[in-house]
């Protein structure tokens, strides 16, 4: 009786890891097509690049500093928006805290950015990122971000320190 429970609870387990898998990826490719309809209608002489991970970015201008690493503090200043155009980040003045401590996507997307140089305007990176929802705030929102959110961020990187 008991091998056929724990058989009955692994293919349970089996099969609802899958419908997870496959909500995801069903996930993913609607997010993928929202935001290529968005560059389309919204930026079409800016090149973006898609990351494996399914992130685009922009690089608008490179900093004169470091670029930071995966453990790296990060200076900061940041706008963010739904593709409809809807605010619903915007810094007020820069921020400093660990990259490790932000979504994914920016832990991803930051990395292909340089910092300015402390203390000398003008000197900042700045990049664009257009990030699917997985890398976000997924099937959950967070706040005012709703749930499977496409977020689109421009972000000003002042500093990077270790």
């Amino acid at each position: 009786m008991k091998k056929y429970l724990l058989l009955f609870s692994v293919i349970v387990l089996g099969l609802s890891a899958c419908k997870k898998g496959d909500v995801t990826a069903e996930q993913a490719s609607i997010d993928d097509r929202k935001i290529q309809a968005f560059i389309a209608a919204n930026y079409k002489t800016t090149t973006f690049t898609k990351d494996p991970s399914g992130l685009y970015y922009s690089v608008v201008k490179l900093g004169t500093g470091a670029y930071p690493t995966a453990s790296s503090v990060i200076q900061v200043q940041a706008t963010g928006k739904f593709l409809n155009g809807g605010l619903f980040f915007e810094t007020s003045g820069s921020i400093t805290s660990a990259l490790s401590g932000y979504i994914k996507g920016w832990q991803i997307g930051l990395l292909h950015i340089n910092a300015g140089t402390l203390g000398v305007a003008g000197t900042a990176g700045r990049i664009m990122l257009i990030i699917p929802s997985a890398l976000a705030y997924g099937s959950t929102g967070s706040g005012n971000v709703p749930a499977n959110s496409v977020l689109f961020y421009t972000v000003d990187m002042i500093g990077v320190g270790n």
